[in-house]
């Protein structure tokens, strides 16, 4: 039996995806191919300002199904040609760092290999105490992370993880900056659904715009992002949500934003 990727909304603008396919929550293809539909059902609702990923169970997700890896790696074994199984992995990674709206990983226990490349995607990323986070790259003959870990968390601190293959704590992610906070498990969901439910009340044009330009930033020069920052600025301007905020701060109240 396959696993499922479940949807709650939350609210009018935040909604919950989890990871639930036992025991581990791999995701092999079946997955990957749930998953990229929900997110694509999800980017064309506009009324979406924010959402939360999670796993059910003891995992958040424990990455590619091995058991499907290793019928694609002896197919690969006589080819130059990476493995489709490969590259849909890597364009479902890429769909959630470019996905519209910011995404907020609850960790809810073991976050390996792949899975940790999902958590790597998301904006934010909070967990539980129990939680155990492995570069599995090196343990199973292969390499991941090894881009967007240095970036977060430092090269230093990456190599101690990706090198070695070793689990690493909620404490120890948390002070490399892996995570940016800690809940008990009965506490996770409710806080990373509070995060978000405040991130969708927020202007949702400038949300949008400030997530694509700190996605870019490390990799863009002085110039280069001041540049970004006045294109993005000079639309912002114009928008009614902007007039809106103007309005709501003379009036002494909460502004109420449309996504105009």
């Amino acid at each position: 039996m396959s696993g499922s990727i479940h949807f709650k909304q939350h609210g009018r603008h935040v909604a919950m995806l989890e990871f639930d396919n036992p025991p581990m929550n791999t995701m092999g293809q079946a997955m990957r191919a749930q998953f990229m539909a929900r997110l694509d059902a999800l980017e064309a609702d506009e009324e979406i300002r924010a959402i939360v990923v999670t796993g059910r169970g003891r995992a958040f997700c424990s990455g590619d199904d091995l058991k499907e890896e290793r019928v694609a790696a002896a197919k690969a074994h006589h080819s130059d040609t990476p493995p489709a199984e490969a590259v849909s992995f890597s364009q479902l990674l890429e769909r959630i760092e470019g996905f519209r709206v910011p995404v907020v990983a609850a960790i809810n226990g073991w976050c390996v290999g792949g899975g940790l490349e999902i958590a790597l995607c998301c904006d934010i990323r909070i967990a539980t105490s129990s939680a155990r986070f492995v570069c599995a790259g090196v343990n199973v003959g292969l390499m991941a992370s090894a881009y967007r870990l240095p970036r977060l968390i430092g090269v230093a601190r990456a190599k101690a993880m990706l090198l070695t293959g070793t689990p690493h704590d909620a404490a120890a992610a948390e002070r490399y900056g892996l995570v940016t906070a800690i809940q008990e498990p009965e506490e996770l969901v409710p806080a990373a659904l509070a995060l978000a439910t405040r991130i969708s009340t927020r202007a949702p044009l400038s949300v949008e715009a400030t997530k694509r330009m700190a996605g870019r930033a490390l990799d863009l020069d002085a110039q280069a992002a001041a540049s970004l920052q006045a294109e993005e600025f000079k639309v912002l301007v114009r928008t009614e949500d902007h007039a809106e905020a103007l309005t709501a701060f003379a009036e002494k109240r909460e502004p109420i934003f449309t996504r105009r």
